[in-house]
């Protein structure tokens, strides 16, 4: 019998994960169907206790159903109560496990795909909100010699610090010294062709400038950090790597990765 899963999201017809596990299961020899379901803004929970009644195994969740995950889930994994938010559940016997994929997807992709080690180097996440909270403790584990985090509100950025007993270290964009090895752009500042107020000396020849967003055309943020000769690189992989974590999740199988993004850049190229 094929196994069912699905992605919850309002807005949900952009979705490119049916694609990517479609992928991912033909390349592994699994049995099963992953499909799109837009829950309503005031019925997630009721759409997934639904979906769970039809035979579903899993279920990924984008905007703006994350946080409503999170509390939905009956059992959460160590990196889905760091984030606050969980974008992978598990059913099983009536029960949801509640994890979170995205920080070990930016991981694997900074640190196998770019080459870019983040042991033992700087590393400054811009912004401090969901994208950036689901990300702070695979960082961390990757154990950075320092990381810092800045946000246009300084507050937020101290709160999310707090969480994580002194290994985050909050600034305010005006204090910000030196160069660093990696900077992470996860604000949505690129939605808008927008730039964060980063100095240009923060950037440097050995610095990697990471946006979470991507798409057809360098964004706004990576065209920036070029002009002040970093190298760049945007989120599409994130998005693949995120989608293999799950998928290990549910089906004990780690896939390729490397033939889906390409496909992937291939068909952006192509809008």
């Amino acid at each position: 019998m094929t196994d069912r899963y699905a992605v919850f999201g309002n807005p949900i017809a952009h979705s490119k994960s049916p694609e990517i596990h479609a992928r991912f299961a033909a390349q592994a020899g699994q049995d099963m169907q992953y499909e799109r379901l837009l829950a309503p803004l005031d019925g997630f929970a009721a759409s997934v206790h639904e979906f769970m009644r039809q035979g579903g195994k899993g279920a990924n969740v984008t905007v703006p159903f994350k946080l409503e995950a999170y509390a939905l889930a009956t059992s959460l994994t160590a990196r889905a109560e760091a984030a606050g938010a969980v974008n992978t559940l598990s059913f099983k016997d009536g029960t949801i496990l509640g994890d979170n994929t995205d920080g070990v997807g930016l991981v694997a992709d900074i640190v196998v795909n770019a080459g870019q080690a983040i042991a033992g180097r700087r590393v400054l996440l811009v912004g401090a909100g969901g994208a950036a909270r689901g990300v702070v403790l695979p960082i961390l584990d990757q154990h950075p010699a320092q990381l810092v985090v800045v946000n246009r509100t300084a507050p937020r950025a101290q709160e999310l610090a707090a969480q994580f007993d002194g290994r985050l270290m909050a600034s305010t964009f005006d204090d910000l010294q030196g160069e660093f090895d990696l900077v992470i752009n996860a604000t949505a500042a690129s939605l808008a062709g927008e730039v964060p107020p980063l100095a240009p000396a923060l950037f440097g020849s050995h610095t990697l400038a990471y946006d979470m967003m991507y798409g057809k055309e360098p964004t706004a943020f990576m065209r920036f950090a070029a002009q002040q000769g970093a190298a760049v690189r945007d989120g599409l992989g994130m998005l693949v790597e995120q989608a293999a974590e799950a998928f290990f999740v549910w089906r004990g199988v780690r896939p390729l990765t490397a033939p889906v993004y390409q496909a992937l850049r291939v068909q952006l190229q192509q809008q």
